[in-house]
């Protein structure tokens, strides 16, 4: 079995607010391996922040258990030293000093690593060659976030927490920065990931958790989950039928595919049907087509997204609430 590099049981962390007391994460259990990209999601408010802040060394719990590499955050001294040698961060907002070079800033942050890239390797390694001599108050969001991404990897981190790492990025450069996060991970380095593009932790996560209210609602790949929790549609084309598909084929479809589609909508010919069964739902509708004298042609069957399944698991979390 793979060990675990990021080891969370049980975490609560707690803050003041004009209210009292507010409990931002609510005994949260988290274990990622070795060499794996895990993407932690969920809402504004859901504990994310928190908890990634707390595994990175950066907020303090209230209690619970969280080991990175084997070694406690909160630590100090020499473990503290060891821990930051062997990790990278990207924050949300950079902290770069703004009057130097992005090549200075990069000079200065590898200084107390052990083992740094060199400058010209981190430089190719995020494609910051056009820019890497102006000084950072002149660079774009999308350059200053990938002179963040190169700050992030520059010590060569055994773990990397990346924080929206693609904001600004035009889809050319989002594209890029998902290369290199790629690369990353092939050579054994393991990522942590928050990122309100579901479309980039479907691309890049071996496991998704989505959390809400500092709990965990489901975890797993992106296929299972969109197995487990999503609506795959089912496209076709009815040809024949006599005169077309009137009104009574359609009622006549509705019928057949009651109790296994949620929604079934017609473009002209084509119907698309939405169901989380799409072998009952395919086994309903040919049944129905041979018994109305009609064709099937050019199927198509969608998968879910992954944002459908987060809206979707959400959804059920608040009318769930709402029901309590």
């Amino acid at each position: 079995m793979t060990k675990s590099v990021i080891e969370v049981s049980d975490l609560v962390v707690e803050y003041q607010s004009s209210k009292g007391s507010v409990r931002a994460v609510d005994g949260l259990d988290l274990h990622i391996a070795a060499g794996e990209v895990y993407a932690l999601l969920g809402e504004n408010g859901a504990g994310k922040t928190s908890t990634v802040e707390v595994i990175e060394g950066h907020r303090r719990r209230l209690s619970g258990q969280v080991k990175v590499l084997g070694i406690d955050p909160a630590a100090t001294g020499r473990d503290r030293r060891e821990l930051r040698d062997q990790i990278g961060i990207v924050l949300q907002a950079s902290g770069i000093e703004p009057e130097i070079t992005a090549r200075e800033a990069l000079t200065l942050v590898r200084s107390p690593y052990r083992n740094p890239r060199t400058i010209d390797e981190v430089v190719e390694l995020v494609d910051l060659r056009e820019f890497v001599d102006q000084r950072v108050s002149t660079l774009s969001g999308g350059q200053r976030r990938r002179l963040d991404l190169a700050v992030a990897v520059i010590g060569r981190p055994k773990v990397l927490f990346l924080d929206e790492p693609t904001t600004g990025f035009d889809p050319s450069a989002r594209r890029r920065a998902w290369d290199l996060i790629s690369t990353l991970r092939a050579g054994g380095t393991t990522i942590l990931l928050t990122t309100h593009y579901l479309e980039e932790a479907e691309f890049l996560a071996d496991r998704v958790g989505v959390i809400s209210r500092g709990r965990m609602l489901i975890e797993g790949s992106p296929r299972d989950l969109q197995q487990a929790h999503g609506q795959r549609v089912m496209s076709v084309d009815i040809v024949g039928g006599g005169s077309g598909v009137d009104e009574d084929l359609q009622a006549g479809l509705s019928q057949a595919l009651a109790g296994v589609a949620e929604e079934i909508e017609w473009i002209g010919s084509r119907v698309h049907v939405t169901s989380s069964d799409t072998n009952a739902a395919l086994e309903r509708l040919t049944k129905w087509a041979a018994a109305s004298g009609v064709i099937l042609n050019e199927w198509s069957i969608e998968r879910p997204s992954l944002e459908q399944v987060f809206l979707k698991v959400n959804s059920d979390e608040i009318e769930g609430d709402s029901r309590g």
